[in-house]
């Protein structure tokens, strides 16, 4: 079965201004895959010029098999898309910008419309204007969510909303996983990807730095080890090993950061009378600081 989504060297230049450099990736039918970034890493380009809503320099983006640029509508029919930021008609009801959205897909199932409203306890009488932050974001997932797409878009999809109504999100995008949809989730908020996706990309300055899964990613991150031992034990023992680095000893306690094997630790700890060993499995957030560095997140910031 081909790819639901395939980039290959996808490129888009601002000129000056950075934007992505050969984006290479596949995202297949039923995945959850997320795409990692800081704000400016150039996640929304990648999702805008996947989508046809802005042309790439070079490279090729196809959805479902079809080039994005040649035929942009038969994509936009089988997708639900959340935009980072989006901007809708601040005259209209929450319950006419819904049926506005429907009536463009050809109509919804009331039903399944009416239950995602009441799922996220959406107040749909007031005018768009009149929404908070967090109650515009509902309504651009459940227009996002109502003709049940074949494959959802979503960049920043939680922006603003409380943490009940993004247990709530979670929930109901699983139940769309089980029923046969595949997911594209951009986000900065590590825990979201961590909790949800099954591969990650980590865009860094325009690039794909790293790909594989959640697994695979957190294991390149250092672990934080905590050794306490009955007495003093020699440090340079263990600053010599292979991926050890930031040794630090504090009375008869050991603590160091390791990369990679942690076996060789264990090996020389067991030379001594060891009294405690604590090895803190990394997060992903460690991952994602680890490959960019705090300097490169700063730097990111002039992209999009």
């Amino acid at each position: 079965m081909p790819p639901v989504i395939t980039l290959e060297k996808l490129t888009k230049s601002y000129g000056k201004s950075r934007g992505i450099i050969d984006v290479d990736l596949e995202v297949q039918q039923g995945e959850v895959f997320g795409f990692l970034g800081p704000n400016g890493a150039g996640k929304t380009t990648t999702i805008r010029t996947m989508l046809d809503l802005i042309r790439p320099t070079s490279g090729r983006a196809a959805v479902f098999g079809i080039e994005s640029s040649a035929d942009p509508v038969a994509i936009h029919r089988r997708v639900g898309y959340i935009p980072g930021e989006f901007t809708l008609y601040d005259r209209l009801t929450g319950r006419q910008t819904l049926e506005y959205f429907a009536n463009l897909r050809g109509g919804v199932d009331p039903a399944y419309q009416a239950s995602l409203v009441e799922r996220f306890e959406l107040e749909t009488g007031k005018r768009f204007k009149e929404y908070s932050k967090g109650n515009k974001q509902k309504v651009g997932v459940i227009a996002a969510l109502q003709h049940r797409p074949e494959l959802l878009i979503l960049d920043e999809p939680t922006s603003g909303l409380d943490p009940l109504v993004q247990q709530t999100f979670f929930t109901t995008l699983r139940d769309a996983v089980a029923d046969g949809a595949t997911v594209f989730l951009s986000s900065h908020i590590l825990s979201e990807v961590e909790k949800t996706c099954e591969r990650v990309a980590i865009i860094r300055d325009g690039r794909i730095v790293k790909l594989g899964t959640v697994e695979g990613l957190r294991d390149l991150a250092h672990h934080q080890v905590e050794m306490r031992f009955a007495g003093a034990v020699p440090s340079d023992t263990f600053a010599r090993l292979p991926g050890v680095s930031d040794v630090v000893a504090e009375d008869h306690v050991l603590r160091l950061r390791v990369a990679g094997a942690i076996t060789p630790v264990v090996r020389a700890a067991a030379q001594f009378e060891l009294l405690d060993f604590v090895s803190r499995e990394p997060s992903l957030e460690e991952t994602f600081l680890a490959e960019y560095g705090r300097e490169a997140v700063g730097a990111g910031a002039n992209g999009r």
